[in-house]
Parts: C-alpha cells; sequence; structure tokens
C-alpha cells in the first residue's frame, strides 16, 4: 500500500503522472496479491507481476477481479493499461528469458527480508533492466546487517536515490519503511550480457530523478525528517517513533514488529 499511495500522490506531475507512463513496460517482483502492479497499471501501464509458482493462482485471481472491478467503475475508458501474472523465481535463467526483458520499470516491495536473497534478486535485477530502466523498491528494513549488505550491492552497480517522505503519502509511511529508486550505471554492460545473454547494451543516458534526494560521493544521502541513512563507510541506520498520538495504521505497524521482535524470544 505504501507504494501504491505513493503513485497516487505524485501521478499528477513529473515522471509518474499516466501521461509520461501509458505504455510502459513494467515487472512487479514478489508481487504477492499483486497491489504495486495494479497501482501502476491504472496508470496506464503493461504490467507482469511476478512471484512464485504456489503463488501464482492467488496472484491470478487478485489480479482478475481487481482489474474487472477497475474496469466497471470506469466504462469506457482506456486509461487502464493491462496486467498479468507469470512465474519468476529470482535467479532462474529460463524464467528471467520467459518474460522478455528489459523493461521499463521494475517495481518490487517488501522483497528484502533474508540475506541469502540479496544476490539472487540483484542478479535478477540486472538481467531484466536495460540501460534506460528505472528500478523503484520499497521495504521494511527488519535487520540492520541486511541492510547495510543490500545498499553495499545496490551501490556497486546502480545510483541509488531514496524517496523522501515527504513525497509519500502521510497516512502511508513509517520510519522503518523506504522506497528507493534505482538506475543503471552504464558499466553494467558486461554483466547483463553474462546473465541474460542479449547483445551488447548501449550507453545509459542519466535522468533526473524528480522528487529524490541526489547520490553524494559517499553513496545514498541522508533521509529527510524520519530516518537517516549515512554515507558509506557508517551504514548507521537510525529511526525515530513519531510524537504525538498513533494512528491506527500506526499502531498496526508497531505491533507487528513488536510481534516480529518477541517471536524469537525465549522464556525460561
Amino acid at each position: 500500500m505504501v507504494f501504491a499511495k505513493f503513485l497516487e500522490k505524485n501521478c499528477r506531475k513529473g515522471r509518474f503522472c499516466q501521461s509520461k507512463l501509458r505504455g510502459k513496460r513494467v515487472i512487479e517482483l514478489g508481487a504477492g496479491c499483486g497491489v504495486a502492479g495494479c497501482g501502476m497499471a491504472i496508470l496506464g501501464c503493461d504490467v507482469v507481476s511476478t512471484d512464485q509458482k504456489e503463488v501464482l493462482p492467488l496472484l491470478q485471481r487478485n489480479l482478475e477481479r481487481n482489474a474487472s472491478r477497475i474496469m466497471q467503475m470506469n466504462p469506457g475508458s482506456d486509461s487502464f493499461g493491462s496486467i498479468k501474472a507469470m512465474e519468476l523465481d529470482w535467479g532462474n535463467k529460463d524464467h528471467i528469458q520467459a518474460v522478455c526483458p528489459p523493461y521499463d520499470y521494475i517495481i518490487g516491495t517488501d522483497v528484502v527480508y533474508a540475506e541469502h536473497l540479496l544476490e539472487p534478486l540483484l542478479q535478477t535485477i540486472l538481467a531484466l533492466s536495460g540501460p534506460r530502466t528505472t528500478i523503484m523498491l520499497g521495504y521494511e528494513i527488519r535487520s540492520t546487517n541486511v541492510h547495510e549488505r543490500m545498499l553495499q550491492m545496490w551501490k556497486s552497480s546502480f545510483d541509488v536515490k531514496i524517496v523522501p517522505k515527504s513525497k509519500m503519502d502521510r497516512n502511508y509511511q513509517h520510519p522503518s519503511i523506504q522506497l528507493f529508486m534505482m538506475e543503471a550505471k552504464p558499466s553494467l554492460e558486461s554483466t547483463r550480457e553474462g546473465i541474460r545473454g542479449n547483445d551488447q547494451l548501449d550507453d545509459n543516458d542519466k535522468k533526473e530523478s524528480e522528487g529524490t534526494t541526489q547520490e553524494n560521493s559517499g553513496g545514498v544521502d541522508k533521509v529527510d525528517d524520519l530516518g537517516t541513512i549515512k554515507g558509506e563507510g557508517d551504514c548507521l541506520l537510525h529511526t525515530c517513533l513519531p510524537s504525538g498520538e498513533l494512528s491506527d495504521w500506526e499502531v498496526r505497524r508497531y505491533g507487528a514488529m513488536a510481534a516480529r521482535l518477541l517471536r524469537d524470544v525465549k522464556i525460561n
């Protein structure tokens, strides 16, 4: 929901407005129920929502029901793009070839939760991206070790920027949830060549990311207000709870975080 509400807030102007997104090819990784992909399809994109085989029946049903509902609410409108479900295990070359890369956008939400998945996720993103691909990943920080390792790996391959909290929906944001926008560095041609086996890629046209913080020589810049990620070498994550009363959504988020922290606690 955080990513979908981000799209809703920023769909009137900038790179996420409907006129600029219409017809863009989008692939969603670890789609789950496909909320993020549906958000892009509503803005006119042609979306492929992917997940593991056992998730596909539920994902397909959810996509069909939501697409049908959207069309019923907007009869005669051609603003909705398209969306379909496909199997994709990260790192599986056959699956990667089957979804026909490269894509204009690669999106994913809550896909970073275990360190052993970072490498196959990165290799899959590299294989799916082209010289002008924009990657949008959102996730909840559960482990500082995984977070630091993730940033180190991403910065070795991409120009990484953090979406400011001011660009996110005020009711759908949290200190532990961050959105990252990434674009490929020109030197990635040989890496993608080995993974995907396609022809040599063109040079990357670096684009200004509207509404994002800029990457400095040390790595990812600081996040505004709610959280801070210091430069490379520090890799220090700092989050603080907002003051004042909590919304119902915040209460649920804190409750879920507490449950995860207590799950592995053994009481003697």
